[in-house]
């Protein structure tokens, strides 16, 4: 387990500049998609390397999590956020100032995708290291709504900049908001005080990963992302296409449910909190996961209002275990390897969220929700097994 830290104001100064370093990387990084059409107009686009643009971003994240972990462990965390922030900041303002073509542009997005995947472990670890462990959970959750806040901010300003001014000026905005906040956190993050490590092998501390309790861990949260998922990709076009909501209706109730989602996080982390630990909630979650996800599909099979109240019970539930396996990782790994097994944690989740919307899409079909979603209850029952709860107490 990571070490109890010493209570200082500071520490709350230090969760408000991760949450924030990290809602900006999300505004880029969730933001691309509201530059969509925009961009096909202007650069004349197909829809297929529209496509690939805004998928760029997130190959370059998936490649470089671990490796940013690794370097938040021996450099700290202060210099990882403002460097790799920072730079994707330099990188989106040159491709929104330059006339560049579109396989210089994909470039430049999967370089500020490695870049600000600087922010996922290091904010992280940094949140660890200032709160001790009896409201580390409630601080992990609140630095988790980053990703609902990052979405929000990119769909208030991006698309109203781009009608306005263009894609280029649009794409101003999220650049210099990593530019802006790189420098607050240079200035202003401190790093937590490390604690002694404990030497293995060749004066190195050991690594968890010989156990395989941190391992069950990352299969566990990437087999609960499907879930999330399942509801994310496919309850628009579901409300839309096979209960003849308008897409206004669809798009205002599920950012409501959004809302709910991020209070949803705090909430579970204040539970584990409380409790004492991070996985029985979580594999408690599990269970509620799977049978919520067996609820829309019977709502969807019997009766139009149960699948709504079920999708709002899924949209919320799915997400509310996202900070509770994130705080495991690095309680379970310890402080001088939590950074590469929060690492470890986001690319396994990473992989598990791309691959979720075309495996389901392929089960649905024409018209197959209920056996899509019946499928996707699968994959939380399996974590309920694979969560490793007895590892938090040896």
């Amino acid at each position: 387990m990571v070490q109890p830290v010493t209570a200082s104001r500071r520490r709350w100064l230090v969760l408000a500049l991760g949450l924030l370093a990290q809602a900006a990387s999300c505004a880029f990084l969730y933001g691309i998609p509201f530059l969509v059409p925009v961009l096909q107009e202007a650069e004349g686009l197909s829809l297929a390397a529209a496509g690939a643009v805004v998928a760029a971003p997130s190959i370059g994240l998936l490649l470089t999590l671990i490796v940013w972990g690794a370097a938040a462990d021996r450099y700290g965390e202060r210099l990882i956020m403002a460097l790799g922030l920072g730079t994707s900041g330099l990188l989106l303002s040159y491709a929104a100032w330059t006339e560049v073509s579109l396989p210089v542009l994909f470039g430049v997005f999967l370089l500020a995708g490695a870049a600000t995947a600087s922010v996922n472990a290091a904010s992280g670890r940094v949140v660890m290291g200032w709160f001790s462990a009896s409201e580390r959970g409630t601080a992990m959750g609140l630095r988790q709504t980053a990703q609902p806040i990052g979405v929000g901010i990119a769909a208030l300003a991006l698309p109203p900049l781009a009608q306005a001014y263009g894609w280029r000026a649009a794409l101003l905005f999220p650049g210099l908001l990593a530019i802006v906040v790189a420098v607050l956190v240079a200035a202003l993050v401190t790093d937590p005080p490390r604690p002694e490590p404990v030497a293995g092998d060749g004066g190195k501390p050991p690594s968890p990963y010989r156990a395989p309790a941190l391992w069950r861990l990352h299969g566990a949260s990437a087999l609960l992302v499907v879930p999330q998922f399942a509801v994310s990709a496919f309850a628009p076009v579901y409300l839309v296409a096979v209960r003849d909501w308008s897409p206004l209706a669809a798009g205002w109730f599920l950012a409501a449910v959004q809302a709910l989602g991020a209070l949803a996080r705090i909430g579970t982390g204040y539970w584990s909190d409380r409790v004492g630990s991070r996985l029985r909630p979580m594999r408690q979650l599990a269970v509620a996961s799977a049978a919520v996800m067996l609820l829309v599909a019977a709502g969807d099979a019997t009766a139009p209002w149960l699948a709504v109240i079920a999708l709002v019970l899924a949209a919320v539930i799915s997400v509310s275990d996202n900070g509770l396996g994130f705080t495991a990782s690095a309680e379970l790994a310890g402080h001088a390897w939590a950074g590469r097994a929060m690492g470890a944690q986001n690319t396994g989740q990473n992989i598990a969220a791309a691959a979720t919307p075309p495996l389901l899409g392929l089960v649905i079909g024409d018209s197959r929700y209920a056996l899509a979603f019946c499928v996707a209850a699968l994959f939380p029952l399996l974590a309920i097994w694979l969560t490793p709860v007895r590892a938090e107490r040896d």
